[in-house]
């Protein structure tokens, strides 16, 4: 960064540049002068270097933003980036082309030396009047780029110059020039104590463990695999009444699903569905049947068991069971169903 005296130090650096470089092709005297060009044309051999305009970097002129806190606490010196637009002329003999030649060389040397020197900066920092400036210890050095202007902008550019007759002139931008505040903010305060806090996954204001899924520590990783118990299978569930099918009579869309060992069962052939009916139709009562006692029925719920064993079709409200012989027992009235 640099103080109030940058733009004029820069001014003057550059024709410090410039006059040290026209060796070898101008073997003659020329004066380098930082100032407007003259209403009157010199006849020696005359170089002006004159910043005609100032205006804000437009990269860098946010970058110390904000400067102060909402307390109104500085944090950083404030510091203006800036564009210094330089119009270098030239004068001499017409008849020699003297000016054409001091324009070739200023040309020659800002295009081989465009960053303009250390050394050259503390030179033009020994004059009286650039007394205190800190260019030179500035990190950003200054750049010149050639700038291109049209005829139109030539002549309103020297229609600024009241009185001033044209010459030929070369345009410059110098960048960047940074002017930096006056006032220091504070330091900061040092770190006085390093705290270190360790906890596990899990706890209060701790991160949870990484590919964790959310869930609260002691609940389970995952449903079960199948149910922890099932309708009870048997002959206990066979004869076993079915809830909301009155009179025994079973639906198909009634029908909750069945244990494991029922469908083993409904894979049966139908051949052997067919005999295990038949044993169970031939079998004796158990005890001979007392005197007077009423016929003895098969239920409409013992014949939906055994239509669920043979596999076959259920309607709404009756059931059908495979045709079986019947056997009449000695003292036994039994009733035959197909």
């Amino acid at each position: 960064m640099s103080n109030a005296l940058a733009i004029a130090h820069v001014t003057q650096a550059l024709a410090l540049l410039i006059e040290a470089n026209l060796q070898p092709e101008i073997d003659m005297a020329v004066k380098v002068e930082p100032r407007k060009p003259p209403a009157d044309p010199p006849a020696e051999p005359t170089i002006t270097v004159f910043p005609y305009q100032v205006t804000p970097n437009t990269s860098q002129r946010n970058n110390d933003l904000p400067t102060r806190s909402s307390d109104g606490t500085l944090l950083g010196r404030p510091a203006a980036a800036l564009d210094v637009h330089f119009l270098i002329s030239a004068y001499g003999e017409e008849s020699e082309l003297v000016g054409q030649r001091l324009i070739g060389s200023v040309v020659r040397t800002l295009h081989e030396i465009p960053v303009l020197p250390a050394d050259v900066i503390e030179l033009a920092g020994e004059r009286p009047y650039l007394t205190g400036s800190d260019l030179a210890e500035a990190v950003q050095r200054v750049r010149f780029t050639p700038t291109v202007m049209d005829i139109d902008e030539t002549s309103k550019l020297w229609g600024m110059l009241h009185q001033t007759p044209y010459t030929l002139s070369v345009a410059y931008q110098a960048a960047l020039v940074f002017i930096e505040g006056r006032e220091v903010p504070e330091p900061a305060r040092p770190v006085e104590r390093h705290t270190v806090r360790v906890a596990p996954f899990g706890a209060p204001g701790a991160p949870q463990r990484p590919g964790a899924s959310g869930s609260p520590a002691g609940s389970p990783a995952g449903p079960t695999s199948g149910p922890a118990s099932g309708p009870a299978s048997g002959p206990a569930a066979a004869d076993a009444p079915e809830a909301g099918v009155p009179g025994g009579s079973v639906d198909a869309s009634d029908t909750p699903k069945e244990a494991p060992a029922k469908a083993d069962a409904s894979k049966k052939a139908p051949a052997e569905v067919e005999a295990e009916a038949d044993a169970d139709a031939d079998a004796p009562a158990k005890g001979p049947a007392k005197a007077g006692a009423p016929p003895v029925k098969r239920s409409a719920k013992k014949t939906a068991s055994s239509s669920r064993r043979s596999g076959g079709s259920r309607t709404s409200g009756t059931s059908r069971t495979p045709r079986s012989r019947k056997r009449a027992q000695p003292g036994t009235d039994t009733d035959t169903e197909s």
